[in-house]
């Protein structure tokens, strides 16, 4: 049977299970993406505080756009994935960051959620008012990919960073 999963607001209630998600990622090596899960939880409510002031747009740093972030659970509030959704984009975000960045933790890939946490995402940026989203992922990730195109993402051209880097960008059109 599969998971009945949601989005949530980051919560001081599931400090254990948000725990349990960022050790596992810490422990596989692998970048942290989205740019939130990089946040240190030793202070944990400081942390939660952190993500929901930022939504709010309260004492952002200069340049940064106001951001919402949610955590995708199951059932039993298992942190399977972070969402992470821009309400702007800044020239930087244009090029190489998007509207949504997410990631699921990696016990968890290769069941769907990828494809559900944009879903979900792209209703919640309906909500905040953006109906053109920008969403990318490195060119060799050909799951965010094939996930970003089964949401509708239109490739457009694709960004060289610095370092070589190659960013494919699509853009989402959301629909009434």
């Amino acid at each position: 049977m599969e998971d009945k999963v949601h989005l949530i607001k980051p919560t001081v209630v599931l400090q254990n299970e948000y725990l349990e998600f960022y050790h596992e990622w810490k422990a596989s090596g692998e970048d942290m993406i989205p740019w939130v899960i990089e946040k240190d939880p030793a202070d944990f409510a400081g942390m939660v505080q952190f993500l929901l002031k930022n939504e709010k747009g309260i004492d952002l740093p200069e340049g940064w756009v106001r951001d919402s972030t949610y955590w995708l659970v199951n059932e039993n509030n298992k942190v399977l994935g972070v969402v992470n959704i821009r309400h702007g984009l800044t020239e930087r975000l244009f090029y190489c960051g998007g509207h949504i960045g997410y990631g699921i933790r990696p016990s968890e890939r290769r069941k769907g959620y990828a494809t559900k946490i944009l879903a979900y995402s792209l209703e919640k940026t309906r909500e905040i008012g953006i109906d053109k989203v920008l969403v990318v992922c490195d060119a060799d990730n050909i799951g965010s990919a094939r996930t970003i195109t089964k949401n509708g993402g239109v490739e457009d051209v694709s960004f060289i960073e610095k370092d070589g880097n190659v960013v494919k960008r699509f853009w989402i059109e959301l629909k009434d």
